[in-house]
């Protein structure tokens, strides 16, 4: 029998060999493509149906999962008093440029024609009403009230509480001034471009008792093409404060990052922390506050009887305290403090006001990352419990619920946590319980490799936001929500809406 011509058995290896490579491509190639459109974002989509729903270990009330009809609408969670405002600002939203005393010239965003906008302040009780106008900021905008405890409806989240304020349009927030303390509004509507431009302003709530005499210093910081500036100025702000009379200095981080904050040429306290005053605070010296974005910390500071002037040190820019004329040279670098107020053991212990030993539910929040696809787009992406976005869970609760809830990073990456509508007590830092002042906060920096127990109480109804305030990585996907049961939002994102909040 002949035998098959060379040049044909060569040709059959070769087509089993294309057919064998195209099969391996197909292995590889048709899960990768599924990947990739399981990833896409729809054109428009509610809040409430991203991701699994973590009841936290309860029983949930049958009607009453994300996008169940019926419910409370997030627009009817609004300050119940509509009568005339004790506090009443117009704040107009505005892109223009912008020069930073003794820094840079740079296209911002301003409100009022300046960057950061006006500071905001109240008494303790007072109704406030700020009405926000969009002159000119493209993609339009809103203010968040971070750390304030607002309804629902005020609190500023374009396409979960509010649609984005459109050029030409406005929208008015109300809510009750309760909350004493040191906060601050920022723009959650392209929050990432945004808030990095300067489209941010302080807000200060003072008891109407007074704060005791001290003056009354604000320090909100803020990074103008990589230059930080205190009150919109760069370098040295001098702060006129009489000779052995003490500051209360209220020092914002609206940037990304932690900011290093210490006092030189005093001792100093922490008087407050994300406006909760600290139980018994002592005094600190040779230490520096490691303030996480988004963070507020209240320092109270005597300037000394000498009349020598005392600088609050914020990496790279200062407060100067002192008497009119004063100077005070600066810190340098070798002379920086290295030790960290520990928040954890700083004060003493009081009440916490609830049972977190028996608590309602139980969440975790695990953050990771891992390759994958993210709205069609490859890379190694952020993950909430393992999920990407928009898989992160919606955590559920009801109102009333103490909640606990476990944090633990191995992202490779350290976050600022930012739970909207709350505050959060800290009951341990991997696995060592607190033992100072109860360490109630609303920007929690979690190392890598680090853990947090915290606890707080579901008494504020809507759709929140818990997301990472490193502005940056929101956008990337590192957000979750906490829902109550039996509330809805008419609101939607993507790229067919107007809503874009990271």
């Amino acid at each position: 029998m002949p035998s098959e011509p060379t040049a044909g058995r060569g040709s059959r290896r070769a087509r089993v060999r294309l057919v064998a490579a195209l099969a391996a491509a197909l292995v590889v190639l048709l899960p990768l493509a599924w990947l990739w459109a399981a990833s896409l974002v729809p054109a428009s989509y509610s809040v409430m149906t991203m991701g699994p729903v973590d009841v936290g270990g309860a029983a949930l009330a049958h009607g009453h999962l994300p996008g169940a009809a019926g419910g409370r609408d997030v627009t009817t969670l609004v300050e119940p008093d509509q009568g005339p405002a004790d506090v009443e600002v117009t704040l107009t939203a505005r892109r223009q440029k912008v020069t930073v005393r003794g820094g840079p010239t740079l296209t911002a965003y301003t409100l009022n024609g300046t960057t950061p906008g006006p500071t905001i302040r109240a008494q303790e009780g007072d109704l406030v009403q700020v009405t926000l106008v969009n002159e000119s900021v493209p993609d339009g905008t809103s203010l968040h009230w971070h750390g304030i405890d607002v309804p629902n409806a005020d609190d500023g989240v374009a396409g979960v509480t509010q649609d984005a304020v459109p050029i030409g349009g406005r929208h008015v927030y109300r809510f009750r001034a309760t909350q004493v303390g040191t906060y601050w509004y920022h723009s959650h509507q392209v929050s990432h471009e945004q808030v990095i431009k300067g489209l941010l302003g302080a807000v200060v709530v003072t008891p109407r008792a007074g704060i005791g005499g001290d003056v009354d210093v604000v320090g909100l910081a803020h990074l103008y093409a990589g230059r930080r500036a205190v009150q919109g100025r760069s370098g040295d702000v001098p702060v006129e404060v009489p000779a052995g009379k003490a500051a209360r200095v209220r020092i914002i981080n609206t940037d990304n990052g932690i900011m290093p904050v210490w006092v030189s040429g005093a001792t100093f306290e922490v008087a407050a922390v994300d406006g909760t005053d600290v139980n018994r605070p002592t005094p600190v010296e040779g230490a520096k506050v490691a303030l996480a974005a988004g963070g507020r910390v209240d320092l109270r500071v005597r300037v000394p009887a000498s009349g020598a002037a005392v600088r609050v040190e914020m990496g790279g820019a200062a407060l100067v305290l002192g008497p009119a004329g004063s100077a005070a040279p600066a810190t340098p670098a070798t002379r920086a403090p290295t030790g960290v107020v520990d928040l954890l053991t700083y004060g003493s212990p009081a009440p916490l006001g609830l049972d977190v030993g028996h608590p309602d539910r139980r969440f975790t929040y695990s953050i990771g990352r891992r390759p994958g696809f993210v709205n069609g787009k490859p890379g190694v992406h952020w993950t909430v419990n393992g999920k990407m976005f928009p898989g992160a869970p919606m955590f559920m609760v009801a109102e009333g619920d103490v909640a606990v809830m476990h944090i633990d990073n191995h992202s490779g990456e350290t976050h600022p946590m930012h739970l909207h509508g709350h505050h959060v007590v800290v009951l341990a830092r991997d696995g060592v319980k607190a033992t100072g002042s109860p360490w109630w906060t609303d920007s929690l920096e979690v190392g890598n490799n680090q853990t947090f127990d915290v606890a707080f109480v579901a008494d504020n109804p809507g759709i929140w936001l818990d997301h990472c305030h490193n502005l940056p990585h929101a956008r990337e996907g590192l957000t979750a929500h906490l829902m109550y049961e039996g509330v809805t939002t008419r609101f939607r994102l993507g790229r067919d809406t107007p809503n874009t909040p990271e």
